[in-house]
Protein backbone atom coordinates (compact mmCIF):
# COMPACT_ATOMS: atom_id res chain seq x y z
CA UNK A 1 0.00 0.00 0.00
CA UNK A 2 1.27 3.25 -1.02
CA UNK A 3 0.74 7.04 0.60
CA UNK A 4 2.09 9.53 -1.64
CA UNK A 5 4.21 7.67 -3.25
CA UNK A 6 5.90 5.78 -1.00
CA UNK A 7 5.49 2.64 0.69
CA UNK A 8 3.06 2.90 3.54
CA UNK A 9 2.40 -1.15 4.41
CA UNK A 10 2.45 -4.60 3.31
CA UNK A 11 0.65 -7.65 3.97
CA UNK A 12 1.41 -11.45 2.63
CA UNK A 13 -0.25 -14.25 2.83
CA UNK A 14 -0.18 -17.54 1.23
CA UNK A 15 -3.39 -20.32 0.92
CA UNK A 16 -2.41 -23.40 3.38
CA UNK A 17 -4.58 -26.67 4.48
CA UNK A 18 -5.31 -26.53 7.90
CA UNK A 19 -7.68 -28.21 10.26
CA UNK A 20 -7.28 -28.93 13.98
CA UNK A 21 -4.21 -30.70 13.40
CA UNK A 22 -2.33 -27.88 12.61
CA UNK A 23 -2.92 -25.71 15.64
CA UNK A 24 -0.02 -25.44 17.04
CA UNK A 25 3.20 -24.84 14.66
CA UNK A 26 5.59 -22.01 14.19
CA UNK A 27 6.18 -19.43 11.82
CA UNK A 28 9.00 -21.06 10.28
CA UNK A 29 6.70 -23.89 9.47
CA UNK A 30 3.98 -22.19 7.89
CA UNK A 31 5.94 -20.16 5.65
CA UNK A 32 8.72 -22.16 5.29
CA UNK A 33 11.22 -19.72 6.67
CA UNK A 34 9.85 -17.13 5.13
CA UNK A 35 10.24 -18.39 1.66
CA UNK A 36 6.41 -19.31 1.32
CA UNK A 37 7.27 -22.81 -0.70
CA UNK A 38 4.36 -24.20 1.90
CA UNK A 39 2.06 -22.25 -0.42
CA UNK A 40 -1.32 -25.31 -1.23
CA UNK A 41 -3.48 -23.33 -4.35
CA UNK A 42 -6.04 -26.04 -3.33
CA UNK A 43 -5.90 -25.06 0.41
CA UNK A 44 -8.59 -24.17 2.47
CA UNK A 45 -7.27 -20.87 4.57
CA UNK A 46 -5.25 -18.13 3.73
CA UNK A 47 -2.40 -18.02 5.89
CA UNK A 48 -1.52 -13.67 7.26
CA UNK A 49 2.67 -14.39 7.20
CA UNK A 50 3.21 -10.98 7.42
CA UNK A 51 1.36 -7.49 7.97
CA UNK A 52 3.56 -4.30 8.86
CA UNK A 53 2.50 -0.56 8.16
CA UNK A 54 5.08 1.94 8.66
CA UNK A 55 5.42 3.68 11.83
CA UNK A 56 4.77 7.54 10.82
CA UNK A 57 1.49 5.92 8.73
CA UNK A 58 0.08 4.22 11.95
CA UNK A 59 -3.54 5.14 13.31
CA UNK A 60 -4.57 6.07 9.62
CA UNK A 61 -6.39 3.01 9.66
CA UNK A 62 -4.28 1.32 6.47
CA UNK A 63 -3.24 -1.98 8.59
CA UNK A 64 -7.32 -2.46 9.08
CA UNK A 65 -7.77 -1.53 5.16
CA UNK A 66 -5.26 -4.56 4.46
CA UNK A 67 -6.64 -7.06 7.01
CA UNK A 68 -10.26 -6.08 5.40
CA UNK A 69 -8.98 -6.95 1.83
CA UNK A 70 -7.59 -10.34 2.70
CA UNK A 71 -11.57 -11.13 4.31
CA UNK A 72 -12.33 -10.40 0.24
CA UNK A 73 -9.59 -12.34 -0.65
CA UNK A 74 -10.89 -15.31 1.42
CA UNK A 75 -14.87 -15.50 -0.16
CA UNK A 76 -13.36 -14.25 -3.52
CA UNK A 77 -11.53 -17.77 -3.67
CA UNK A 78 -14.25 -19.09 -1.53
CA UNK A 79 -11.98 -20.21 1.71
CA UNK A 80 -13.16 -21.55 5.03
CA UNK A 81 -10.81 -18.41 6.66
CA UNK A 82 -8.34 -16.15 6.95
CA UNK A 83 -5.55 -17.43 9.59
CA UNK A 84 -2.68 -16.08 11.46
CA UNK A 85 -0.53 -15.59 14.43
CA UNK A 86 -0.47 -12.25 16.56
CA UNK A 87 2.41 -11.40 18.85
CA UNK A 88 1.50 -10.18 22.12
CA UNK A 89 4.12 -7.43 22.80
CA UNK A 90 2.52 -6.80 25.65
CA UNK A 91 2.70 -10.12 27.20
CA UNK A 92 6.54 -9.45 29.02
CA UNK A 93 5.16 -6.71 31.31
CA UNK A 94 2.74 -9.26 32.62
CA UNK A 95 4.49 -12.56 32.29
CA UNK A 96 5.50 -13.28 35.90
CA UNK A 97 2.30 -13.08 37.39
CA UNK A 98 0.15 -14.80 34.25
CA UNK A 99 0.16 -17.30 31.51
CA UNK A 100 -0.10 -16.31 28.18
CA UNK A 101 -3.46 -17.89 27.93
CA UNK A 102 -4.22 -15.39 30.91
CA UNK A 103 -2.68 -12.36 29.07
CA UNK A 104 -4.81 -13.11 25.91
CA UNK A 105 -8.10 -13.61 27.93
CA UNK A 106 -7.48 -10.53 29.66
CA UNK A 107 -7.03 -8.55 26.64
CA UNK A 108 -10.07 -10.39 24.92
CA UNK A 109 -12.24 -9.28 27.88
CA UNK A 110 -10.76 -5.58 27.49
CA UNK A 111 -9.18 -5.83 31.08
CA UNK A 112 -6.09 -4.58 28.88
CA UNK A 113 -4.96 -3.40 25.95
CA UNK A 114 -2.14 -5.57 23.73
CA UNK A 115 -0.65 -3.25 20.51
CA UNK A 116 -1.08 -6.01 18.37
CA UNK A 117 -3.77 -8.48 20.02
CA UNK A 118 -6.45 -5.73 20.09
CA UNK A 119 -5.87 -4.12 16.62
CA UNK A 120 -6.83 -7.60 15.30
CA UNK A 121 -9.75 -7.80 17.56
CA UNK A 122 -11.05 -4.76 16.38
CA UNK A 123 -10.39 -5.76 12.91
CA UNK A 124 -12.90 -9.24 13.74
CA UNK A 125 -10.25 -11.30 14.02
CA UNK A 126 -11.18 -14.15 16.99
CA UNK A 127 -8.59 -15.64 18.93
CA UNK A 128 -7.94 -19.67 18.05
CA UNK A 129 -5.77 -20.74 20.72
CA UNK A 130 -1.86 -19.38 21.92
CA UNK A 131 0.98 -20.97 20.06
CA UNK A 132 4.17 -21.29 22.33
CA UNK A 133 7.72 -20.78 20.83
CA UNK A 134 5.72 -19.46 17.67
CA UNK A 135 8.36 -16.85 16.92
CA UNK A 136 11.50 -16.07 18.06
CA UNK A 137 10.34 -12.55 20.11
CA UNK A 138 11.02 -11.30 23.44
CA UNK A 139 8.26 -9.21 24.45
CA UNK A 140 5.89 -11.75 23.74
CA UNK A 141 7.67 -14.61 25.41
CA UNK A 142 7.88 -16.34 22.15
CA UNK A 143 4.37 -16.63 22.29
CA UNK A 144 1.57 -16.10 19.75
CA UNK A 145 -2.23 -15.91 19.57
CA UNK A 146 -3.63 -17.79 16.26
CA UNK A 147 -6.17 -15.67 15.15
CA UNK A 148 -9.16 -16.37 12.97
CA UNK A 149 -11.94 -14.82 10.50
CA UNK A 150 -14.26 -17.62 9.09
CA UNK A 151 -15.95 -16.70 5.57
CA UNK A 152 -19.80 -16.42 6.66
CA UNK A 153 -20.27 -17.54 2.98
CA UNK A 154 -18.18 -20.88 2.95
CA UNK A 155 -20.56 -23.99 2.12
Amino acid sequence: MEVDGELAGSVTGLIIRSGPEALHHTWSEVTADGYLTTHEPDGNTLYIADLCVRPKYRKLGLGKELVQSLYHVVVEQKLERLLGAGRMPGYHLMADRMTAEEYLAGVVAGRWTDPVITFLLRCGRVPVTVVADYLEDEESGNYAALMEWKNPFYK
